[in-house]
């Protein structure tokens, strides 16, 4: 395939939906891990035209949506102050605190930048070495390579004036805090295509393994997205569960070593708290005690702020996979894209924002219903 159509092609997918169709025999309940995933799996009806056997949940990897509430506050102490130059990706600035954002700040006069680059805030502490320049570094192992090297910039340019709030959040942690849970009903994953070509997939062996889960690895277009679902439920009616690569065109088992020494080096691995979750063991990436100069909320000793979540907002349960947000009584009237409560409405991959463009307003129909 060379072009992006061919990927979306409808007599491709109305023949990948007869072979996943054909080869299920009983109920099986996968899990896309990665919001990206979910968005064009509810953009395009995938989940509502599957077989009725196979249910889809959708998962947890919305960066911007499991960044917890508390520290959208750091953030937004941090912006306030006169001598910050705050400077984030653009999806950032309208997920809600606990009482403002940080795109209502700009508006009140905060230097609040959107950047497409964390090299982007490197330039602008080198442009401007009067102001203290921070930078919002939200992400799974995706962004990590990226925000490594921006750290990596500015320890060799000297720049005493950049530093980074950093929500670095892991996927493997997250899977195994899944199984873990007791009310689990996940019983293969389609694991996130862009975390793989950075990490490879030798980390989710062990996860297949202990937990007897196919995990397979996707892409993000419709065609992908089937496939990876076919593979899933053909290792689960043979008994199978081993880890399998449907994106070949794009991840190797090894993934990328070189992004991967340059994260070792600027981030260790500790404990995250998740948005709605709570905190995970061994889930998160924070600066290493050679790079703890760079650490925004020890400059700026906003580390002990503490938040609530909005009552009426369920996003921990929707980030779980144990509800939808249909099932919200906030959702779409409360809760809009203009007036969100909580991130995965306001988020490009949080679910709420994936069903509320998708114009549900329901609970999804059953395939059955459609047919």
């Amino acid at each position: 395939m060379k072009y992006v159509d061919e990927y979306r092609d409808p007599a491709l997918a109305r023949r990948l939906f007869a072979e996943i169709d054909a080869a299920v025999t009983r109920p099986w309940t996968l899990m896309e891990v990665c919001g990206g995933q979910t968005h064009t799996i509810v953009r395009q009806g995938i989940d509502e035209l599957l077989p009725a056997e196979v249910r889809m949940i959708h998962g947890p990897g919305c960066p911007v949506c499991v960044t917890p509430l508390e520290l959208i506050d750091r953030a937004l102490a941090i912006a306030r102050r006169d001598e910050v130059v705050f400077a984030s990706y653009g999806d950032m600035l309208r997920v809600p605190g606990s009482d403002t954002d940080l795109l209502a700040l700009r508006a009140r006069g905060a230097d609040v930048r959107v950047v497409y680059s964390p090299l982007d805030a490197v330039r602008i502490a080198a442009d401007h070495p009067d102001r203290e320049v921070v930078f919002f570094a939200v992400g799974f192992e995706t962004t990590a390579p990226a925000n490594a090297m921006a750290v990596l910039r500015a320890h060799r340019l000297g720049l005493p004036n950049f530093s980074m709030l950093v929500s670095h959040v892991l996927v493997p942690p997250a899977m195994t805090a899944i199984l873990d849970a007791p009310d689990c009903e996940v019983r293969a994953f389609l694991a996130a295509g862009h975390v793989c070509a950075v990490m490879g997939w030798t980390q989710y062996e062990p996860i297949a393994d202990r937990y007897h889960v196919p995990i397979v690895v996707t892409g993000f277009e419709p065609l992908d997205l089937l496939e990876g679902i076919l593979m899933a439920v053909r290792q689960l009616e043979d008994g199978r569960a081993a880890v399998e690569n449907q994106y070949a065109r794009a991840v190797r088992r090894s993934g990328n070593t070189e992004a991967q020494d340059a994260i070792r080096r600027v981030f260790r691995i500790g404990d995250r708290a998740w948005r709605g979750i709570g905190t995970i063991p061994g889930s998160g990436l924070m600066l290493t005690d050679e790079f703890a100069g760079y650490d925004a909320e020890l400059r700026f000793a906003v580390a002990d702020l503490t938040a609530r979540e909005h009552p009426a907002c369920i996003a921990g349960d929707i980030l779980r996979g144990t509800r939808v947000p249909t099932d919200c009584s906030a959702y779409a009237t409360l809760c809009t894209p203009r007036t969100p409560l909580g991130a995965p409405m306001v988020s490009t991959e949080g679910t709420c924002a994936a069903f509320y463009n998708a114009g549900r307003r329901v609970p999804s129909a059953t395939a059955a219903e459609l047919r």
